[in-house]
């Protein structure tokens, strides 16, 4: 299964970002009220200048304690990403996402970003795709 096909079967919400001035509460009561792991940080909401997930802003309250959420999203967010593109194969996603230990990847055409994909995103069609082919070998095992 391909990138563009999971983004397919996704809910169309559309990515949620965050501007990199908005402080750190402020970005997780939004992934809180969003129900979401993760924003993508941009100023316009189309090329990503990094993420921030619910695990930098535990790490960090663990670390430094309660006065990081005053900072701002900028000064904590991941500024590396790492990304992917329509035509990549769920199992290069899948591979990535576990080497690099992390849960959401931008999903980029040339410099924009297209849509987000997270790890359950990417088990889910995997999964879906175990079913099918299951379902095919016993239809070929009884002969139907």
């Amino acid at each position: 299964m391909l990138v563009h096909q999971i983004l397919k079967s996704k809910s169309d919400d559309g990515v949620v970002t965050i501007a990199p001035d908005i402080s750190v509460a402020a970005a997780a009561e939004l992934m809180s009220s969003r129900r979401i792991g993760a924003v993508i940080v941009s100023e316009d909401g189309k090329v990503p200048l990094g993420i921030l997930s619910e695990r930098d802003i535990v790490r960090e309250l663990g670390r430094r304690g309660p006065g990081c959420l005053s900072e701002l999203v900028r000064d904590m967010m991941t500024k590396e990403l790492v990304t992917c593109v329509r035509d990549e194969s769920a199992t290069d996603v899948l591979s990535k996402m576990t080497e690099g230990r992390f849960r959401h990847m931008p999903v980029m055409e040339g410099d924009q970003m297209v849509g987000l994909i997270s790890i359950g995103d990417v088990v889910k069609a995997r999964l879906s795709e175990l079913a099918m082919e299951k379902e095919a070998l016993q239809g070929m095992i009884m002969g139907h």
